[in-house]
Order: structure tokens, then sequence, then C-alpha cells
């Protein structure tokens, strides 16, 4: 919270238990304290990166597979794709999961892990409190909000492996019991969604977390391709996504100096990136 407070969100609050109790009924009273800052929230990705879409003159290629990156002596001059070349003399790889596979196209290696996440959407009768906040479980990783018609669950598997990112993403037949099992200890009426849950009820989903030796993200130019930037490397995903969007423009535009962006894929052989720790770390 202090970190929170000196980056300028200064609304965000350290809670102990009695006044998490009365805020928060449902909460088991075995609580210690939280963190909580009331004007966070949640979104649909969908819709986000639909209005960014309309709010921007770019035109976007849709069902356009990206198949090669074209360079000649001065560096990138060229997208590959599966209907035909684009020209161009930059390439801003942000293909979050598939980002090394285009990082190959320009025989670099990047620093960069896949690690499958999931999650499941409970539809249930069970009366789930519509103004919960995201609620996670810093003890055991497990996490939960309402959605319509439910609730979504899931919770980060620290021995999850890393693996290779595919469109078509398989989730395990037991994750839903052990989320739930997770996120009952601090939330006990997940008990009743448990007796009254059946496997139709339950969608499981997963996608990939990116991760990097530092746990922060790969914001800048690739000294050794002239022309090819990265926007990868960050779990928090569409979070992120509005100031690492203008960070990337700025560094391209020259209105930011690589010199001043500590996220330059280059800090590692710079000896400065250190291994961090957050929430959802592998």
């Amino acid at each position: 919270m202090e970190q929170q407070h000196k980056l300028g969100v200064t609304d965000s609050e350290f809670i102990k238990r009695a006044e998490i109790l009365a805020r928060f009924p449902y909460i088991s009273p075995s609580v210690l304290a939280a963190t909580f800052r009331q004007r966070d929230g949640w979104l649909s990705c969908h819709e986000l990166t639909q209005g960014f879409a309309k709010g921007c003159d770019a035109r976007f290629f849709i069902n356009t597979k990206a198949t090669g990156i074209q360079m000649d002596k001065k560096g990138i001059c060229g997208v590959e794709t599966n209907r035909g070349a684009l020209q161009t003399p930059i390439v801003v790889n942000a293909a979050g999961p598939f980002a090394g596979e285009i990082g190959r196209m320009v025989n670099q290696n990047l620093p960069l892990e896949p690690v499958r996440r999931q999650k499941v959407y409970i539809t249930t009768s069970v009366e789930i409190p519509q103004n919960a906040p995201f609620t996670v479980d810093v003890n055991n990783n497990s996490y939960w909000r309402p959605e319509p018609g439910g609730v979504i669950i899931g919770w980060v598997d620290s021995d999850e492996p890393v693996s290779r990112p595919s469109e078509k993403v398989h989730t395990d037949w037991e994750f839903p019991a052990i989320a739930l099992d997770k996120v009952k200890r601090l939330t006990p009426f997940f008990e009743d969604v448990e007796k009254a849950v059946r496997q139709p009820d339950m969608n499981t989903s997963a996608g990939f977390y990116m991760y990097t030796p530092d746990d922060q993200p790969l914001i800048g130019p690739v000294p050794e391709v002239p022309g090819f930037y990265v926007n990868c490397g960050y779990w928090a995903g569409v979070m992120l996504s509005p100031q690492a969007g203008k960070r990337i423009s700025e560094l391209i535009t020259g209105k930011m100096d690589p010199g001043d962006n500590p996220l330059r894929p280059t800090r590692f052989e710079e000896g400065l990136g250190k291994k961090g720790k957050t929430l959802m770390s592998h």
C-alpha cells in the first residue's frame, strides 16, 4: 500500500479484520488483514479491444497470419502473411504468448516463458454478492469475482511448467474442484456453491501468462534488428496495454529516449534485470 501511495494511487487502503468483516460479511472470520481500493474494477477485454480499434486510425487485417519477417541490409523491410506481403520498416512484436515465435523470425531468442493459467466460470443458484471486489487469497493464490449469472474462480499453480503456446489451450478436469477448495478457505459460502454445482454448470478456460527473468515486461527496440520492437512479456495483459502501447509508440517516434526506458529488452545484458516478486509469479 505504501508503494501504491508513492506512485499516486493514494486511495488504496490497509484494512484490519474487524473492518473487513463489517464491510464484507461473507469473508471468513479467520481473515487477518487486506489491501483494498474501492475505485478498482474489472472490464470486458473484448469491448476494450474494440474500443481501442474504433478510437484510432489503424487498419486491421482480420484472420491474417504472420508467417515471416523480411529484412534487408538496413533491417526490417516487410512482413509476410498468408494473404500476401506488407512493406514496412517497423514491426512491433505484441504477439502475447506467441511473441517468442515472432522473435525467432528475426533470429532472436527473447527471454520469455509461456505458462498456462486456467479459470472457471460457474453458473449457480447460490447468491453471490454482486458488489464484491476481485478477491485474492494471498495464502494460496486463489481468487474469485462475481460475474453475471454466477462467479469466476481460479488459482495460480506455481508448479505449472513452461509450455509451448497454442490457440486451443487444454484444461484439466480436476481444476474446478481444486479452485473451489481453495477459494472457500477465505470465503465460506463457496461450500454451498460446491455442494450445488454440477459438471454442466462449470466452464473452464485457459490461456497463457508470459514471464521474463525479472517478471517485468519487454518493451522497446531490439538493437540487433533495426526496426524491430517488442511489447510483450507481461502476465497482466490488458491491464498494462494502454500505457504499454503509449510507451512503445513514444519510443518509435523518438518522444522517449531508449535509455530512459527501464523495460528495454537489453537490460539483461546490461546487468539491470533483477528478479521481482509478484502475486502471479512463476
